[in-house]
């Protein structure tokens, strides 16, 4: 009996000193990804603080301001093209009570001329561009600038046509695939497995549980980023439609559980890359580069590149 429960305590005792030395040293067992992109400044919307949200004005602005990438979301129109837009629904952004995908393409209407901010309580964005883009255009206009495309629903049609786009503009290597539902992500890695892709919420949950069990260091990983609120913008700058995060335990928990920076050290040592987001004050882009996160999504462009100049954060390369 006691040398069974002996060897179980050795057991016990040697997999957790495999475990935080892999934690550590993670290249002992797994290859490290080579993205060929590597970005600390990503415009959220294309920067929606500084210009209408999703337009051309916004995102043309967002790369003279110095963004390294572009975040955005993609729906299709009822004649078939990809357009960029957040939300399904046009009543926010227009005042229209209609859908992208019940339009086509030339009736969409334009987005209203004021603007609030979703991730910044009670500030607004304003610009002389209030048109819709195609993904097409920004492939066109951008050929170099790596880019995220959120998926926005589970739509094959659309997620085909967003894969061939990327295909004919040679983009596969700085275009990353991204949606929270792991259904679309399945579809979207099979259409196109060539583009990097983030982790949805269910595989975040379960980075987690790996994580904390210390599984981590032994499991193969598939996605190339993650990313992941800065929670403690939540019920600050960003007021959330989820009444449980509008808890303060919550929110509270959420921080203790995620904002682990040997997980994210962890991570970069394996080649991903760490997105927090949506940091719209110093304070949230100091407290992201501060936690271990490689780069910052903001909704304004200019004041993340002016923090990044006085306060250059470590590259992990």
């Amino acid at each position: 009996m006691i040398t069974g429960i002996l060897l179980l305590c050795l057991a016990v005792g040697l997999y957790v000193v495999c475990s935080l030395y892999l934690l550590r040293n993670p290249w002992i067992l797994h290859k490290r990804k080579r993205l060929e992109f590597y970005c600390r400044n990503i415009s959220h919307r294309g920067g929606s603080g500084e210009k209408i949200e999703n337009t051309m004005e916004a995102f043309t602005h967002a790369v003279s301001a110095g963004t390294e990438m572009l975040e955005m979301d993609c729906h299709l129109t009822s004649d078939g093209y990809v357009v960029i837009s957040h939300d399904s629904n046009l009543m926010r952004q227009t005042g229209y009570d209609q859908t992208v995908s019940s339009l086509r393409f030339q009736d969409l209407p334009l987005y209203e001329e004021r603007l609030e901010v979703t991730f910044y309580v009670g500030h607004y964005s304003t610009g002389k561009d209030r048109q819709f883009v195609l993904l097409e255009d920004l492939f066109k206009k951008f050929p170099s600038m790596p880019m995220i495309l959120e998926i926005k629903e589970n739509n094959d049609l659309l997620i085909k046509k967003v894969s061939n786009l990327v295909k004919q503009y040679h983009r596969e290597s700085i275009t990353v695939w991204a949606s929270e539902e792991s259904g679309v992500m399945v579809k979207c890695k099979e259409q196109n497995p060539s583009m990097p892709y983030m982790f949805t919420m269910k595989r975040g949950i379960l980075l987690l549980l790996l994580f904390y069990t210390g599984l981590l260091p032994f499991v193969p990983l598939g996605e190339s980023l993650l990313f992941f609120y800065l929670p403690s913008i939540i019920n600050r700058t960003y007021i959330p439609e989820e009444s449980i995060l509008k808890k303060r335990f919550v929110v509270y928990l959420l921080q203790k559980l995620t904002m682990r920076k040997s997980l994210f050290e962890h991570l970069t040592k394996r080649g991903l890359q760490v997105q927090l987001f949506v940091c719209n004050e110093e304070s949230d882009m100091e407290a992201a580069f501060a936690v271990g996160a490689t780069g910052v999504m903001s909704d304004y462009p200019t004041l993340l590149t002016n923090f990044i100049k006085k306060h250059p954060p470590p590259i992990y390369n």
